[in-house]
């Protein structure tokens, strides 16, 4: 299976916890986290699906946005994570542990403490 054929479902039910994470790494933008997410193995994602995704995060107050001059090109809008955001960020990592743990072992065929 080639990583960008990975089921939509899946890349939904993580995107907003790799975005943030990809953001809290360093102020960044639209273009590069989607190369951070191909990179990290998670396929294509496009801007259809990843520009929507940071205005969520945005409004949510998750990140801040700022425009800035390009390099001899269009400006570009960068993203940094909030405090809330990070605090968000911090409990999804830890739900993510849990919640991943428990449908390997669901998908596996293994009993909890196995």
């Amino acid at each position: 299976m080639e990583i960008s054929q990975w089921p939509s479902e899946w890349l939904r039910g993580v995107l907003a916890a790799a975005v943030l994470s990809i953001v809290s790494n360093e102020e960044t933008y639209g273009y590069l986290i989607g190369q951070r997410l191909a990179e990290g193995g998670l396929g294509v994602v496009k801007g259809g699906t990843l520009y929507p995704l940071l205005t969520r995060l945005e409004q949510d107050g998750d990140v801040v946005a700022s425009w800035r001059d390009g390099d001899g090109g269009p400006g570009r809008k960068y993203y940094a994570i909030t405090p809330a955001g990070q605090q968000r960020l911090n409990l999804l990592r830890t739900d993510w542990q849990i919640f991943s743990g428990n449908a390997t072992s669901i998908i596996s065929g293994k009993k909890a403490g196995q």
